[in-house]
Parts: structure tokens; C-alpha cells; sequence
């Protein structure tokens, strides 16, 4: 569909092209109607000779013993491509075969550092690079950055080394050219050609920090780490995965992206990060009308971390988080990654909904600790049926709750207002409609102010002391 697609574009753009010629350029087309296709020819061509010796291929052998994190980024990309898709093509051989695997990259600096995914070196125990004339060298991994899926390698060459020029992915418009340039399936420096379908892609689970450029110049398994390019021959992306199931559906990390990791990686070893120590929620429609707020208004604070750069700016559990140095922020993974990407250190303007007011307040951003992540929860359900019992040090013990003050959900009926809003036994609530629960008449009286048809939130802390909202829905009357 993707390459049928493409050719359709070029005819477009052929006659487009014809019809914007002066009168005497038109009359020598007219006499050779292969010229536009000639012009466009020659410039797709120009790209690619320019840019292929930039391109190599990376290949590794596997580590015997995989002691890892978890999970890790090719367990996540096994999930990505499907088991089978993945052992047999992605990795190039059979499982059964403990052979080199095989991924693409781009040198980027005369230096000798190349871009790759992190995916295509993770566990390696030796690193190879090809290049296009066919000399090889062993690649030091200079640094890699699972949470981005990026990685930096660098060679020693006698002699200078050609290079592909970075451009700016934050310029792309969508339906622009793309030019992929990889080594799918083992085969050498492949040149696929399609344009960009989309930026900004997120929550495909690829990684932590995901803004993807999304094209239908195909990507297969073997182009990871390898370049999209535009009409200019300048980097714009590194080709990171596909949709298994789906045709002209490939996705990139964004150039500048990478260049902040890169250079962070080079300088240091490892990318520094910016946090907050929050505990985030997207704003649901059933958590906006809860809140009294419009749905996409913000970003939920579900916990503040103790003695977080978020605790001493001052903000609470309950807060929305609507501005983040002066941008709106209307999703959780967009506060994410704006939020990481800051220094430490630096001070921020943050704009939050406290009570339905807007008020502003300055965080001075913390450094990321470790694999601490910014975001908990999943997406709660449309949300009585409660059986609740005062909290007690013993219960706060047996379900690992760290409240001291509350209630603690005994019991839960099915089909119930409770198990729809996706309140379970072992919850602890400590607050209905923004007001605190200390014991359970006070749970009574806090429910029974509710009118029929309502929904209001209900602020809970689970195992392990993970603190989220809910939001309860009292049924209509029939």
C-alpha cells in the first residue's frame, strides 16, 4: 500500500512540477517528458550517493549470560515485532542459532562516533562495524540510553571518514520526502523512499521517552539504527521500528532528540536527566468532571514524592498541571519528556489548577535518580459496593500501605459502583471529593453528600505505597 501510495505521489508531484514551469521550460518538457522524472531521479540519487558511505552496517555477538534490566529494550521489541517475526528476521538468524545479529547506523562525526539503537548493541559482548567500502572495525560503545533507545559507538580509522550531515526533525512537515537507508534482512545499504506520515507518535511502548516520525518509507528488520533522511541528505531521524501487522507503517526517533542524547553520552557516559518527583495521571473525562476541569486541560499530580524537587515548589496531590515552563502540557507523556529534557537545576514556571484556581509556582528540577520514572497509573475505569474498615497499623502492614490515616477497603461487590471505578480490597482511600477520610463515618458522610448521576474523585493509596484517583459514580435512581 506504501509503495503504491509513493507512486502515486511522484505523479502528483511530477505534474505539479510541469504546471509551475515557465512557458520555455514547459516547450523542452514537452519535447522530453522524462525530464521533471529525470530532475526528481537525479536528486533522490544525489541523496543516497552522498549520504550511503555514511551508512554501516553493526553487528554483534551476544553476551553468554544476560543479567539485565527488566524489562529490557529487546524483550520490549520482541513484543513490538511478535516472537517469531523478531528471532527469525530481527535478529537475523533462528533461535536456535547463536550467531552474530545484525542492525544498521550512520557515522555522524569525523571522529569516528555513529548513531545506532540501543536495541541493536544491547548485550554485546563485541561490536562490529562495516563500512561501505568494506572495511571493518571494532566498535567501542561509547554510551547508551535504553529509556530513548539510543546508542553512540565509536571507531579508530587511519584516515577521514565520511560523514552524514544532522538536520532539524523539529522543522518536518508532514507529507515531506523521507529516505531510509539500512541493511533489512542482511541485505547490504537498502534505499527505500516515502514521505513522513506523522510526528509526535507516542505510547507504542518502544521506550520511555517516545516522539516518533512516523513513515511509509519501509523499515525492516535489520534498518534499526540506520538513517531517515530528507531531499536535503541530512539526517532527520534514526529508523528504530515497525508495525508487524501493517504495511508502510515505520517509526524514528527524532534527530534532535538524539543529538541531546548523543552529546550527553560522549561528554559523559550516561544522560542526565531533569525530575520532579510526581506521581502523574492523564486527566480522563470521568477524573476532568471529578475535578470540575475540562478533559485534556492538564496533567493529574496524584503524589508528591518526599523531599522532591516537587514537594519544596509546593505542589500537592490533586494539583493539575497545565503549564510547564510556559507551554501547556495536556498529557502525561508530554509533561514527561519536556520535564526531562530540562537541566537539573534549572528553575521552572509551572502553572497548575489548585481548586479550580489557577495559581503559579517555580521548581528548581532535581536530577532523575537512577531508573526512577516520572509517570505511575493506568488509566482507571468509569467509575457503592464498599465495605471499608478504619486503617490500623496491622492492616497498613498486610496490604504494604504507608497512610497512617484512612480507610481500607475490605471488600468490593461485582458489578458495583466500587469495582467500576476500579476500587479493589486492600485500598486504602484517603480522600472522597478533595476532603480528607480519617475513619469510616467520615467515608459515610463524605458519600452520602454526593448527588445521584455524580461522579467524584476518591484519592486511594495501593501496595507498596502508590497513591492514585479514581473516580466514584453514584448510580441514578431507576
Amino acid at each position: 500500500m506504501g509503495a503504491v501510495l509513493t507512486r502515486w505521489l511522484v505523479l502528483l508531484f511530477v505534474g505539479l512540477l510541469l504546471l509551475a514551469c515557465p512557458p520555455d521550460v514547459q516547450a523542452q518538457q514537452s519535447q522530453d517528458p522524462k525530464a521533471a522524472l529525470r530532475a526528481m531521479e537525479n536528486a533522490f540519487v544525489a541523496v543516497v550517493e552522498h549520504v550511503m558511505p555514511a551508512v554501516v552496517n553493526v553487528s554483534t555477538t551476544p553476551k553468554k549470560e544476560a543479567a539485565s534490566e527488566e524489562p529490557r529494550t529487546e524483550e520490549r521489541f520482541r513484543e513490538f515485532f511478535g516472537p517469531e517475526f523478531f528471532e527469525r528476521f530481527f535478529r537475523g538468524r533462528p533461535p536456535s542459532e547463536h550467531a552474530r545479529s545484525s542492525g544498521s547506523g550512520v557515522i555522524v562525526d569525523p571522529a569516528g562516533y555513529i548513531l545506532t539503537n540501543n536495541h541493536v548493541i544491547e548485550n554485546a559482548a563485541t561490536i562490529e562495524v562495516r563500512l561501505s567500502d568494506q572495511r571493518k572495525f571494532a566498535a567501542k560503545l561509547v554510551g547508551r540510553d535504553p529509556k530513548t533507545d539510543l546508542a553512540v559507538l565509536k571507531i579508530e580509522a587511519p584516515g577521514p571518514l565520511p560523514v552524514a550531515a544532522l538536520g532539524d526533525s523539529d522543522r518536518l512537515k508532514i507529507g515531506q520526502w523521507a529516505i531510509a537507508i539500512g541493511n533489512p534482512f542482511g541485505l547490504d545499504r537498502t534505499v527505500t523512499l516515502g514521505i513522513i506520515s506523522a510526528t509526535g507518535r507516542m505510547r507504542l511502548g518502544v521506550s520511555q521517552f517516545e516522539n516518533f516520525i512516523q513513515t511509509d518509507a519501509s523499515i525492516n528488520p535489520g534498518n534499526s539504527g540506520g538513517p531517515l533522511l530528507n531531499l536535503d541528505g541530512k539526517v532527520i531521524g534514526i529508523n528504530t521500528a515497525i508495525v508487524a501487522t501493517g504495511q508502510g507503517i515505520g517509526f524514528s526517533i527524532p534527530v534532535n532528540m538524539a543529538k541531546d542524547v548523543m552529546a550527553q553520552l560522549i561528554k559523559g557516559g550516561r544522560v542526565v536527566r531533569g525530575w520532579l518527583g510526581i506521581v502523574i495521571q492523564d486527566l480522563s473525562d470521568e477524573l476532568a468532571g471529578g475535578f470540575g476541569v475540562a478533559p485534556r486541560s492538564g496533567v493529574l499530580v496524584a503524589d508528591v514524592m518526599k523531599d522532591s524537587p516537587a514537594e519544596a515548589a509546593g505542589l500537592r496531590a490533586g494539583d493539575i498541571v497545565v503549564e510547564f515552563g510556559g507551554r501547556a502540557t495536556p498529557e502525561v507523556l508530554e509533561l514527561q519528556r519536556r520535564v526531562a529534557a530540562t537541566p537539573p537545576g534549572q528553575p521552572v514556571p509551572l502553572t497548575i489548577l489548585r481548586d479550580k484556581k489557577q495559581e503559579r509556582l517555580t521548581v528548581k528540577l532535581g536530577e532523575m535518580p537512577g531508573e526512577e520514572t516520572l509517570v505511575a497509573a493506568a488509566p482507571t475505569r468509569d467509575g457503592w459496593g464498599i465495605r471499608v474498615t478504619a486503617l490500623t497499623p496491622e492492616l497498613a502492614q498486610r496490604y504494604d500501605l504507608t497512610a497512617r490515616e484512612g480507610v481500607v477497603v475490605m471488600d468490593v461487590a461485582p458489578g458495583s459502583p466500587g469495582e467500576r471505578a476500579g476500587i479493589r480490597p486492600g485500598d486504602a482511600i484517603l480522600e472522597v471529593d478533595r476532603r480528607p477520610v480519617r475513619s469510616v463515618e467520615a467515608f459515610q458522610q463524605a458519600l452520602a453528600q454526593v448527588k445521584p448521576g455524580e461522579g467524584v474523585p476518591v484519592y486511594l493509596q495501593r501496595g507498596g505505597g502508590r497513591n492514585e484517583y479514581v473516580v466514584l459514580k453514584v448510580p441514578e435512581p431507576k
